[in-house]
């Protein structure tokens, strides 16, 4: 089981974000009301939706874990911050699940991110 674990992590961040696409892609009305109040409907709306989409592709190819997991860092972590400024903890009466949701898949992504911290690429210090 503990072998296991970092692909139930990888597959359990893929399907929180595969899941959220049909709601962003066939313009649910709580996310047409979301992407409103931030100013970004519809373009903003589809645009996070390809981002979760590929976030979700790459974290599941061996090879591309690192970037699907910093892609997701990078999207949900935007969702995070518009929660805590805009939006609010609790959006449409949903008592808070999808602000848990985000916090949830960001901190299993930066798990992962973690467990292939060997596999980012090396920076050289510019002089």
């Amino acid at each position: 089981m503990i072998k296991k674990l970092p692909l139930i992590l990888r597959i359990t961040v893929a399907l929180i974000l595969l899941q959220t696409l049909r709601f962003k892609f066939f313009a649910h009305p709580d996310s047409v009301y979301i992407f409103t109040k931030l100013g970004m409907e519809p373009f903003g709306r589809v645009s996070i939706g390809i981002i979760e989409l590929i976030a979700s592709i790459l974290i599941l190819i061996p090879k591309t874990i690192w970037i699907g997991s910093l892609l997701t860092l990078g999207v949900i972590g935007g969702a995070i911050v518009m929660h805590l400024t805009i939006l609010g903890i609790q959006v449409n009466d949903d008592n808070g699940l999808l602000f848990l949701t985000a916090v949830i898949t960001f901190i299993l992504s930066a798990i992962i991110l973690y467990r292939e911290r060997h596999a980012l690429p090396k920076i050289k210090a510019l002089l």
